[in-house]
């Protein structure tokens, strides 16, 4: 869970979280990880904290998002 109290933003603890779970295969790869109001509900952060994280998580390479598809997660790179 993010923790609010902490000194770290609450989307990139988010983007942190999310990311434990795709490499441990929880998400696997090509795959569509769970929708914003799923991740808003599990996480209870607002969506603004939500596509703050996605948005980091693109950067970092571990998830596309395709307009009127959802957000998979990457191939992994070789």
């Amino acid at each position: 869970m993010v923790d609010e109290m902490s000194p770290i933003a609450l989307y990139i603890q988010l983007a942190n979280l999310l990311e434990a779970r795709i490499k441990s295969g929880e998400f696997p790869p090509r795959k569509p990880i769970p929708s914003e109001p799923h991740i808003q509900q599990e996480y209870g952060v607002s969506r603004g904290t939500v596509r703050a994280a996605l948005r980091l998580l693109r950067e970092r390479g571990l998830v596309v998002t395709m307009p009127a598809r959802g957000t998979y997660v990457a191939e992994k790179k070789a």
